[in-house]
């Protein structure tokens, strides 16, 4: 039997670094070719059409978005051509050559409103242009695909790679001795390695379940609380003091709960 091959874009972002790192040399019987912005342009069709057609993928993973929700806001059609039409040339293509789609959304296609975590079942309602581009991206895949994964996630973060919130606050405690972090917003932040290792049990159990999935790590905290743990497994406590945050303003408006729920 043949390896699975796999399609990975956005390559040289924190989710596909680690999933390179995690399975480049694998005994999965997977092969991946791992794809940057530099080696395939999402955004430009006929390059899409001739990387996927030439090399017969049996899956392509999205790791490629535009992630700044505060310059989404600014100059939000950067986020709706990555998000939104790269994703849509992809799903073309992908339904072309029958490659499955796994994509990769996330929590901010809510709007933050409901107590409770929310399912794949609720309908999204974003309150900003990053996560209403995102939600685009997805509209057009249930439009254009019949086997796709919608894999949705809640403040993904890697230790090693990108430029995120935890990388953020270890810089910050170096030269910082007082942070004031705002306590206003709840998720699960969910570590790269273990959503990578959701997506390729995906594709190893050749699940045909396709649709919609939420995943993310399953300790709900704050952004506060989020920086207090970070501080404690880097042994900084001690070094920089926590302060809460009420009124944190940013320019897009954010989700007061990001909570995802199978």
């Amino acid at each position: 039997m043949d390896n699975i091959k796999v399609l990975v874009t956005g390559a040289s972002g924190q989710l596909g670094k680690t999933i390179q790192e995690l399975f480049l040399k694998n005994t999965l019987c997977i092969d991946f070719v791992f794809f940057n912005k530099e080696g395939l342009d999402i955004t430009d069709q006929e390059q899409v059409n001739t990387v996927l057609k030439g090399r017969k993928f049996d899956y392509c993973i999205n790791c490629a978005a535009y992630t700044n929700v505060e310059q989404a806001e600014k100059t939000p059609k950067f986020a709706y051509n990555i998000n939104a039409e790269a994703v849509k040339n992809l799903a073309k293509t992908c339904k072309k050559n029958k490659i499955i789609l796994i994509h990769i959304s996330t929590d901010y296609i809510f709007d933050g409103e409901k107590k409770d975590a929310y399912s794949v079942n609720d309908i999204p309602n974003p309150i900003n242009e990053y996560g209403k581009s995102k939600l685009l991206g997805e509209k057009y895949i249930q439009n254009i695909l019949r086997d796709y994964y919608i894999v949705r996630t809640s403040w993904l973060y890697s230790k090693k790679y990108g430029n995120n919130f935890y990388k953020t606050i270890l810089k910050k405690s170096k030269t910082e001795k007082e942070l004031y972090i705002t306590d206003e917003q709840v998720g699960c932040p969910t570590n790269a390695v273990n959503l990578s290792n959701f997506i390729i049990k995906l594709i190893h159990s050749n699940n045909k379940n396709f649709g919609i999935f939420h995943f993310c790590d399953k300790m709900a905290m704050t952004w506060y609380d989020f920086t207090k743990q970070i501080l404690k497994e880097n042994n900084l406590s001690h070094k920089v003091k926590l302060a809460k945050v009420k009124n944190y303003h940013t320019f897009a408006r954010r989700p007061k709960n990001s909570i995802l729920t199978d």
